[in-house]
């Protein structure tokens, strides 16, 4: 597996975890926020896991809230939000290392249709503007028919792709 020209198979263990933290970004169904804690804090979080300076890791967060919607929410505990807003920190947090990558699994599982259908087009605008990959698993057909590209799988298997007309 090629990501990037990098043969993941051919690197050892502590490169392939500094080639994941630079290249994927992640968004969880459940978000896996650290709730005790502020929106910024958390989208620094894997700025600061990756080495990023504080002012370079604050400033990116600050510029990642701002088109997200959710700059005003910044210094308030995660914990505050509604379920839309705490997606946004989580795809925040995704994007903040800049990754090439997307991993997507149900971001709008925990979503009302209203706000599912609004990430769902951010996460569109985003892979259009910064022209990113976004690998998104989903049950939601609707939001399935939306994307490029759809790839069934079924017990593990790929049973069947269709592209989408864009």
């Amino acid at each position: 597996m090629f990501i990037n020209n990098i043969d993941l198979f051919s690197v050892n263990d502590s490169r392939l975890a500094y080639l994941r933290n630079n290249l994927i970004g992640f968004i969880f169904q459940s978000f896996n926020l650290i709730y005790r804690t502020t929106v910024i804090k958390n989208v620094e979080i894997s700025g600061l896991i990756n080495g990023m300076k504080e002012k370079e890791r604050k400033r990116r967060a600050l510029i990642l809230l701002d088109l997200l919607g959710i700059k005003d929410k910044a210094y308030l505990k995660t914990s505050s939000l509604s379920g839309g807003q705490q997606q946004r920190v989580a795809i925040a947090r995704a994007l903040i290392n800049n990754p090439f990558i997307i991993l997507a699994d149900e971001p709008t599982g925990n979503l009302d249709t209203k706000t599912g259908n609004e990430v769902f087009d951010l996460l569109k605008k985003l892979s259009s503007k910064f022209q990113r990959t976004i690998i998104m698993v989903t049950h939601n057909h609707e939001l399935a028919k939306r994307t490029d590209r759809m790839i069934f799988i079924k017990d593990g298997m790929i049973e069947k792709e269709i592209f989408n007309n864009s």
